[in-house]
């Protein structure tokens, strides 16, 4: 554990630090797929990414779900550290987006090192800005792109998360993932292939403009 947790997070921690996550962090490896946490949950421990991707999903009063943002190795869900911290119920869904390996961190840790490691507060307070930015640029996205500017931006998103430019994705999941239809997203996604932006596979899409 301690070299995976060096090679994700030793730029940014001391090693002291890395020594007491190694020593009280419990791993956790996720498949593809599999959700982490859930709406609703009590949140009991802080996640820190040692491999793979997590997205993180928001929920509306209908049931429907709109993508937030992806977590990547040395990364941490500011959304989840706020359950933590506040003891409050999980507001958001985590997928594994790839098969994942993370440690988790005990509530009364977090508190712990927030006092005693300047890197530490320093990470906090730097996830939190990533996620809000990352927040706003959904935001943005919703507001002023185009449903194929979108579905553009997600596919290049998946291709950069993975390290692939084949996006292992449904229509359905596509649609599930942006809050929008089926039918829009099989329409938009051959508009997008007659452009010359993608090409169209069995459960698969080629992301030809990176």
């Amino acid at each position: 554990m301690m070299t995976e947790l060096q090679e994700a997070y030793g730029f940014l921690f001391e090693k002291e630090l890395l020594e007491e996550i190694a020593e009280c962090g419990s791993i956790r490896k996720i498949e593809v797929g599999e959700r982490i946490i859930e709406f609703g949950d009590y949140v009991t421990g802080m996640p820190l990414l040692l491999n793979g991707a997590i997205k993180i999903l928001r929920e509306d009063g209908d049931g429907d779900e709109l993508l937030l943002y992806f977590i990547e190795r040395g990364d941490t869900c500011a959304m989840t550290l706020n359950c933590c911290m506040g003891q409050t119920k999980s507001e958001i869904r985590a997928v594994a987006e790839t098969d994942t390996t993370m440690i988790m961190v005990p509530i009364a840790k977090m508190e712990e090192w927030t006092a005693r490691f300047k890197s530490w507060r320093n990470f906090v307070f730097e996830s939190y800005h990533s996620r809000l930015s990352e927040m706003l640029d959904t935001i943005d996205t919703i507001a002023f792109l185009n449903m194929d500017q979108r579905i553009m931006k997600y596919l290049r998103d998946k291709a950069k998360i993975n390290g692939d430019e084949t996006v292992q994705s449904t229509h359905q999941q596509i649609a599930y993932d942006l809050h929008t239809s089926r039918v829009v997203v099989s329409r938009l996604l051959k508009k997008l292939e007659l452009d010359g932006k993608i090409k169209l596979q069995r459960n698969q899409i080629k992301v030809v403009d990176l």
